[in-house]
């Protein structure tokens, strides 16, 4: 404690109120709220023997703090979760998803208004309907509004558009849209339609479906199969719709349901939203807590901080794990709501069976998170160590290098150099290779050419090439794998360990060992190397045969009078493709950086012969 943290330790008064601590850097490192600012201030800086590792490690690297006061506990539990928001200190417990739940706006003040897709509340006098929490049943339902109610989807200037007697656009045409930019629909007509549209929204899909069904039926008597068929799939797709959302029953009209979760140190909360008795989504929230914090604490820290900017707040929210300062979270929730909140932990019935639901789902999330997590290890990092010790090799192969060839028939021979990273691709760091040699087709030729010149670019202090691999990965058997230990032998990096990889029997040839190495076809090890020398046999393929592409497109153009090298190489940046070239008008051909309308118009003539006539 120094000296002024020991002066304003005496000035702290017994009101309710707010502290921030400070370290050296002056940054903000904790929030706290207390109902006395000087017995709970003062708390910090006694005999740490009994306190968390987390806020002994807090004391000692704070060196200011200040104090704002407040009225009552609702006040500094507010003034609390926004400063907790604004600075994100790094001893609280911090919520990391800071996500905005899609609303649907109608402004119905507006005579012919738009339905959109917003994220945030705002007191504007327009309709909201939501929140949705799924987007992607928030895309079903409004491709379903499109599909069915014609409301207008463009931001057009109608007033100005009915004046100058616009035509109705494309949407208008296919029965998208009642095209309001005519003057041809009502005020009445066009709200009378957003009333279906909000009723379906809300969940009420039966009128929708008796439409749609007594259409179908008109349809099918009429002989119209294909317009029966259509309206048959879109009532499908729009039951499958509701039946997307649970039914927890008519006692829950409205409330969030929230339950902390923790696996190998991942702590997450995990959310229910029912609205009207259902389930219309779930959410997850990662939280920053250390393992010696409670659920209580955990669950407090996070309705502070969700509901501190939400856009609204239910009568009721449903706790699997009662927080701590329950009431006085519970005052400061029915303030910010505008209404009574009810905030508690469900003993029995049906709501300890949503708060159990809850709960459930939180560990089966952070069980699929933990799997997944050991999936992406293996792949990586659990990958390198098993071929590390496969191999004999000291240390994890940080970086791993894999080359390969590409040629059709021995023309445009290129090789391509492949890097993984941490056992992931590191695209930035991939090269090409167009072979200048003319190999013939002579797969070790290209492969020394590669070889070499990757390494002699390294030698040369080249800043693309400088990183040498950890483990260079050979496509091919025994005699590649000879080539490229040749190669390192002459720049003398013989200390980086090389294997080929052949492709038929997936068999792993090491320097000096007689009999290739066979993985297991399960082995972690094995799929890596499959993956990066996939990697390099696409990349290879993938450059040739824009060479190829090149190539072709040069020698046709060589027959054209007038068209150079440096036009051939502008036209090949422009189009890339022969039928590309042959689709272009002149004006186009002659806007190509270095053409001018003579060797335009003999491009032009040479792919249209019958202009010329």
């Amino acid at each position: 404690m120094n000296q002024i943290i020991e002066e304003k330790l005496r000035l702290l008064p017994s009101a309710p109120g707010v502290y921030k601590m400070f370290n050296e850097a002056g940054e903000v490192i904790y929030v706290g709220k207390a109902v006395s600012l000087k017995n709970r201030v003062r708390q910090y800086f006694q005999s740490g023997k009994n306190q968390p590792a987390k806020v002994a490690a807090m004391v000692r690297h704070i060196a200011d703090f200040e104090t704002i006061r407040v009225s009552n506990e609702t006040e500094a539990l507010s003034l609390e979760s926004n400063l907790i928001k604004q600075f994100k200190p790094k001893y609280n417990i911090l919520l990391k998803d800071d996500k905005h739940f899609p609303y649907v706006r109608i402004d119905l003040r507006q005579d012919f208004p738009r339905v959109e897709i917003v994220r945030r509340v705002k007191k504007d006098g327009a309709r909201y309907l939501g929140p949705y929490l799924s987007a992607l049943l928030l895309r079903e339902s409004m491709n379903v509004v499109r599909d069915h109610f014609p409301i207008r989807h463009c931001k057009k200037d109608l007033k100005r558009a009915i004046a100058r007697r616009e035509r109705p656009c494309l949407m208008h045409h296919v029965g998208k849209c009642c095209a309001p930019c005519s003057g041809k629909v009502s005020r009445e007509e066009y709200h009378a339609m957003l009333s279906e549209v909000i009723a379906f929204l809300s969940g009420d899909t039966a009128g929708v479906l008796r439409e749609l069904e007594a259409q179908m039926e008109s349809s099918a008597a009429a002989l119209d199969f294909e317009r029966a068929a259509y309206l048959r799939d879109r009532i499908h797709a729009i039951r499958s719709l509701a039946d997307k959302q649970v039914v927890i029953g008519v006692n829950h009209s409205m409330s969030d349901v929230f339950a902390v979760g923790r696996l190998d140190g991942a702590v997450l909360v995990f959310a229910l939203f029912v609205r009207d008795g259902k389930v219309i989504g779930t959410e997850r929230f990662r939280m920053g807590a250390l393992s010696d914090e409670s659920d209580a604490d955990i669950m407090a820290a996070f309705l502070k901080q969700y509901y501190a900017e939400a856009d609204s707040i239910p009568p009721e929210i449903l706790v699997h794990s009662e927080p701590s300062e329950l009431p006085q979270i519970q005052s400061w929730l029915s303030a910010a709501g505008g209404r009574s909140v009810r905030l508690h932990r469900p003993q029995r019935g049906d709501k300890a069976q949503l708060a159990s639901l809850c709960y459930r789902n939180c560990i089966d999330a952070l069980e699929k998170d933990a799997a997944l997590q050991k999936r992406a290890w293996e792949r990586g990092e659990g990958a390198l160590a098993q071929l590390t010790g496969i191999l004999g090799l000291e240390t994890l192969p940080q970086r791993m290098e894999c080359f390969d060839n590409s040629h059709l028939q021995g023309r445009d021979t290129v090789s391509s150099m492949v890097v993984f990273t941490d056992g992931q691709p590191d695209r930035k760091a991939y090269r090409r290779f167009r072979i200048r040699t003319d190999t013939g087709g002579d797969d070790l030729a290209a492969m020394r050419e590669a070889l070499s010149r990757r390494f002699a670019r390294a030698k040369n202090g080249d800043a693309g090439f400088d990183a040498l691999p950890d483990l260079l990965i050979i496509d091919g058997g025994r005699t590649q794998l000879a080539v490229a230990t040749e190669v390192l032998d002459a720049f003398g990096l013989s200390f980086i360990p090389a294997i080929g990889l052949a492709e038929l029997h997936e068999l792993i040839y090491v320097p000096g060992r007689e009999t290739p190495i066979e993985l297991p076809r399960a082995s972690a090890a094995l799929h890596l190397l499959e993956r990066i020398r996939d990697e390099a046999h696409r990349f290879a393929i993938t450059y040739h045969r824009s060479l190829r592409q090149k190539t072709a497109l040069f020698s046709v153009l060589d027959e054209i009078d007038g068209i150079g090298d440096r036009r051939k190489r502008a036209l090949f940046d422009a189009f890339t493709t022969l039928n590309a070239i042959k689709s272009a008008d002149v004006d186009t051909l002659a806007a190509v950086p270095g053409m001018n309308r003579p060797s335009a118009q003999a491009v032009y003539a040479y792919f249209h012969p019958q202009s010329r006539e």
